[in-house]
């Protein structure tokens, strides 16, 4: 997620925490290399030109600058910035005081709007609401078809508007609600037509819509990857129809970043969420901070606990706290985290939340895919108890077996125990030891 951004952005700060002093010189430099960082992720113009203002004001003030770290100081204030732009706090939802609520999802076709309902749906449900889906497009009747196969998938209730009704909008839509509220569902989700490009029939048909249901919240649905052209048709839809709020889809992708810097400031409407993956639960609560965080390699761990939280096993997490503190760490230990990984995530998004400093700045290096989780699991899994308990005792006799045992090649084995052991050493030092303890502190309480 947002990559060629974060590298570009992570070598500036290396480059002020190098120097002894900011001075105008060198942080012109720096911010030399901010804008073309900005520009290559196809931010927009204006908003790099103001947001490259204003650290200029703040960085060279008098206070910053004769100050005892006037580096730290400068990366503290390129971070406040990068989080005012993405928004500055978490928006939440508007839920209606009378329920159903209702939430309308806008965008283009091909922006994911349509997964984007069964994801939302999937996430309101695990907070304790009870959402239901409905699809209304009067030119592709047959779009409900695909939500409410996504319906039937996450076993969510779904709404069928009958092709002859359509006809009669406002009635189709009176019955839908009216269906909605003896249900007691809330929020009604709404999937609406979807354009290759904007068009006043669209426009017109969103308009009715909006009319008729005055939803609590009009959502943009915009694909990260097409960058400024997304950012065009939000504002597009918000000259148009009004929006409220943004999810970003596609943000697990090559996304230069673009869509995600500028959006926010271009249509003043904040991102609520946005889509890292393919499956249902992989909808994320959009924190501006966390990400500006990311984007500068000061990591997230706030995000990764909270994972951990959802999908851990309590007594097991609690052990494992304790064996990492006294570096008791086996491969048995490691085989029970693999299973945990898995049900977390894309383990590259779970090593984009660590920090790339310290003795995590080599951890892209680990090579870790999911495919390989998988096989490490087959790998442990071969050997004995006495192995996975103490691998020093793994000869070369010993690495032909177990490959046989797991049915992957001998240099997989070698694999596996070389990343053991880096990860061990990368557990003894300091920094990780406090991270674990600061980790067991807010999920143990």
């Amino acid at each position: 997620m947002l990559e060629q951004i974060a590298d570009k952005l992570q070598k500036v700060m290396r480059y002020l925490r190098g120097e002894a002093k900011i001075t105008e010189r060198n942080m012109a430099e720096a911010l030399r290399q901010i804008k073309l960082a900005l520009l290559e992720a196809d931010v927009n113009y204006l908003v790099v030109k103001d947001f490259i203002e204003r650290i200029r004001i703040k960085a060279l003030d008098q206070k910053v600058m004769e100050s005892f770290t006037p580096a730290q100081q400068t990366i503290k204030i390129v971070r406040d910035e990068l989080q005012a732009i993405l928004g500055g706090k978490v928006k939440s939802l508007a839920f209606s005081t009378s329920p159903p609520s209702i939430f309308m999802l806008v965008g283009l076709q091909g922006s994911g709007k349509t997964t984007t309902c069964g994801k939302l749906a999937f996430y309101l449900r695990k907070i304790g609401k009870r959402p239901i889906l409905a699809s209304f497009d009067l030119k592709r009747p047959a779009a409900q078809e695909q939500l409410r196969m996504i319906a039937s998938e996450l076993n969510l209730p779904f709404y069928e508007i009958k092709t002859d009704k359509m006809k009669q909008p406002e009635k189709a839509l009176e019955e839908l609600l009216l269906f909605a509220k003896q249900g007691y569902f809330d929020p009604l989700i709404l999937d609406t037509a979807g354009r290759l490009h904007i068009d006043e029939d669209l426009m017109n048909e969103l308009k009715m819509l909006k009319s008729i249901l005055r939803p609590d919240e009009i959502i943009f649905i915009g694909d990260a990857m097409t960058g400024q052209d997304a950012v065009r048709s939000a504002q597009a839809f918000d000259e148009k129809i009004g929006l409220t709020s943004v999810i970003l889809t596609k943000m697990d992708g090559d996304a230069r970043g673009g869509a995600a810097l500028s959006i926010v400031t271009v249509t003043g409407k904040p991102i609520i969420f946005m889509g890292v993956g393919e499956k249902y639960d992989q909808l994320e609560v959009f924190h501006p901070d966390r990400l500006a965080s990311r984007i500068l390699g000061m990591g997230d761990v706030l995000s990764l606990i909270e994972k951990a939280e959802r999908e851990a096993d309590l007594k097991e997490a609690e052990e494992l706290a304790r064996r990492l503190q006294k570096e008791e760490f086996t491969l048995e230990d490691f085989r029970k985290q693999l299973i945990q990984l898995r049900k977390m995530g894309s383990l590259s998004q779970l090593l984009s939340l660590l920090p790339s400093i310290g003795p995590f700045k080599n951890i892209s290096r680990l090579h870790l895919d999911d495919r390989q989780l998988i096989h490490f699991e087959a790998i442990i899994n071969s050997m004995t108890l006495e192995e996975r308990q103490n691998p020093k005792i793994i000869d070369g006799r010993r690495r032909i077996r177990i490959a046989r045992g797991s049915g992957r090649p001998v240099h997989e084995v070698n694999q596996l125990l070389r990343q053991f052991n880096e990860m061990k050493k990368m557990m003894k030092t300091p920094l990780f030891k406090k991270l674990i303890g600061s980790a067991k502190i807010s999920y143990f309480g």
